[in-house]
């Protein structure tokens, strides 16, 4: 009940906070949502497994009550820790958590948002802007950030169910932070279908873990940027997406693919399939160069794009893909590394149907 109240009396804070920074300083606005998240995700983390110990002589080892040991040894690649380990990482972790995320949400305002004017907290419907991509974007970020999180949480040694919903729901929370952000940004807004999309990302790693203790369907992303023989696209790009790599990487959704892998032998465990085996669905879309149509207009209202013979249309891929996880080491630090790596997908050859016809890549990526 005092952690609600806590809770609560933060979030008061925090919108006295906003209103008073969100003119002059909105990665204030960022760093102070941080704090909060990480500090209750990481007290709830702690609390969990500095209670209730029970010694085991045998080994000199303090173990914890008997339902979370018996979770713990039940989960694949547990780290089987004293509590005085589990707290000293637990601390490492969320040090990480704020640092990391803290640079990647200052970097993130710099690229996005720095130059767009501030407004008051307001939500806008975005549901029909850029063939939905964005949507799709919204929920592989709080994946792959639900997912990193996650792992980061299961080194701790923390119990299992604790560090799936910790990590798991860590990509939504840091995705609400960036919502908040556009819902004080004049030239946006809050948007509850992103919202959705953040929850449904995070979702898809928790309800896999819960249900199977694994990722039997990984979500992917990779990217190429696009280059244009007119002149006047490659101009519109830099316009609406940005001039370089960075920027491009985040906005520009022609260049970006979305995947769903799955791994077949999970499904079917007695077939004689290759346990790396993957097999992908993918999507993006071309021809889009406005969220809405292909008509670009300055502050006056004057037209200075016109893109309307472009058309706009979704892509689908079909692919092989490999399960990196799948890679045998005893090195438990490779294997994080090959979990956090397994949501980028490997460039392999490619079936693209898109505008009505089937197109064959050698490689796609």
């Amino acid at each position: 009940m005092s952690r609600t109240v806590n809770l609560f009396s933060s979030l008061v804070e925090w919108h006295q906070i906003s209103r008073y920074f969100r003119d002059s300083c909105s990665v204030k606005i960022l760093l102070t949502f941080n704090f909060l998240f990480i500090t209750f995700f990481t007290t709830t983390a702690q609390d969990s497994n500095l209670i209730n110990t029970k010694k085991d002589t045998s080994d000199n080892i303090e173990y914890p009550n008997k339902k979370e040991f018996r979770e713990r040894i039940t989960d694949p690649n547990h780290y089987l820790l004293t509590p005085k380990q589990i707290k000293k990482r637990v601390k490492t972790v969320t040090l990480i958590n704020i640092g990391g995320y803290s640079a990647a949400m200052v970097g993130l305002y710099s690229a996005w948002y720095k130059n767009y004017p501030q407004s008051s907290l307001h939500s806008f419907n975005d549901v029909n802007e850029w063939k939905g991509v964005d949507k799709i974007g919204h929920a592989y970020s709080a994946y792959a950030e639900s997912k990193a999180s996650m792992e980061l949480w299961r080194w701790t040694g923390i119990g299992r169910k604790k560090r799936i919903l910790i990590g798991g729901l860590s990509g939504a929370a840091y995705q609400t932070v960036i919502e908040t952000l556009d819902g004080f940004s004049a030239e946006w807004g809050w948007s509850w279908a992103d919202f959705a999309a953040n929850f449904m990302g995070s979702g898809l790693i928790v309800g896999q873990e819960l249900a199977w203790d694994e990722q039997r369907i990984q979500f992917k992303f990779s990217f190429h940027k696009k280059n244009y023989t007119d002149p006047a696209l490659n101009k519109r790009s830099d316009n609406i997406f940005g001039s370089n790599g960075a920027e491009r990487f985040l906005k520009d959704y022609n260049s970006q693919a979305y995947w769903l892998s799955a791994n077949l032998k999970s499904f079917f465990p007695k077939s004689k399939l290759p346990p790396w085996l993957y097999v992908s669905i993918g999507t993006g879309v071309e021809g889009v160069f406005g969220a809405t149509n292909n008509i670009g207009k300055d502050e006056a209202g004057n037209i200075i794009f016109d893109g309307t013979n472009y058309k706009r249309y979704r892509e689908w891929y079909f692919a092989p893909d490999i399960d990196l996880t799948k890679i045998k080491t005893k090195k438990k630090g490779i294997k994080l590394l090959l979990q956090l790596a397994n949501i980028v997908k490997i460039p392999l050859p490619t079936l693209e149907y898109g505008n009505g016809k089937f197109r064959m890549h050698a490689f796609y990526f």
